[in-house]
């Protein structure tokens, strides 16, 4: 029986690692499945991929890496998601995978023109987007975690753009009614955002920005967790 895979390219901060999990434990949980029901392909440490037409579905995590640096590892794993989106599987890009997605379809990835992006920010939803099938489930103005330095910059071909954010016009897309990308973390909650915050501090504050102003902003986002489970019933 096909099942859901979860393609990791990336660990938290090892820090949160060891007292929360990582990104495949909270997409799990998210998406409201058990370890047992879920493969996961750690393609960074080189795992096989298998038969893009064998997984029921696809999420593609984050990452510390960077997909302008072309990492063998990544670029398979690009290769291998264009082979997928041929076989009709559904497919959702989380921060790096958002990135590494679009990357492979043809669009464009760069340094964010606008620089970090990072703790709980609101979504301005585009146009279409309350009928999508998978962002439909969020609302105007629905806050959600963020972390990333680089973007997507250029759409692929075809592709419908969702969600956008004060410093990330290009924040979340779909192809069809089976491929998405969101920059925004869903698998997150406001403790590991937080977590973040505090874990990266001295790198964030060395590029001037106030981390205590945006731990006091630290909110729930639930509207993760709504999505998740939606991409799962898409299968």
């Amino acid at each position: 029986m096909s099942r859901p895979l979860i393609v990791k390219t990336g660990e938290t901060l090892p820090e949160i690692r060891e007292l929360r999990g990582d990104f495949e434990d909270w997409i799990i949980a998210g998406m409201g499945l058990e370890r047992t029901e879920v493969g996961v392909a750690e393609v960074y440490r080189g795992d096989p991929l298998p038969d893009p037409r064998l997984p029921s579905c696809v999420v593609v995590t984050g990452s510390s890496s960077m997909v302008t640096d072309r990492e063998p590892w990544s670029e398979r794993t690009a290769a291998w998601l264009r082979e997928a989106a041929s076989a009709d599987t559904p497919l959702l890009g989380i921060c790096y995978g958002h990135q590494l997605l679009a990357h492979a379809l043809g669009g464009a990835v760069a340094d964010n023109p606008s620089g970090r992006e990072v703790g709980t920010v609101e979504l301005e939803l585009q146009s279409g987007a309350e009928r999508d099938p998978l962002l439909s489930t969020l609302s105007q103005g629905e806050r959600v975690h963020v972390t990333h330095v680089q973007s997507v910059v250029a759409l692929p071909p075809g592709a419908r753009l969702l969600a956008s954010t004060r410093l990330d016009p290009l924040h979340a897309f779909a192809i069809g009614d089976r491929i998405f990308g969101v920059q925004f973390h869903p698998e997150f909650d406001a403790d590991v955002m937080r977590r973040y915050l505090k874990g990266r501090r001295e790198r964030i504050e060395s590029e001037g920005i106030d981390v205590d102003a945006l731990l006091e902003v630290v909110a729930d986002a639930p509207g993760g967790s709504r999505l998740l489970r939606r991409f799962g019933s898409l299968r």
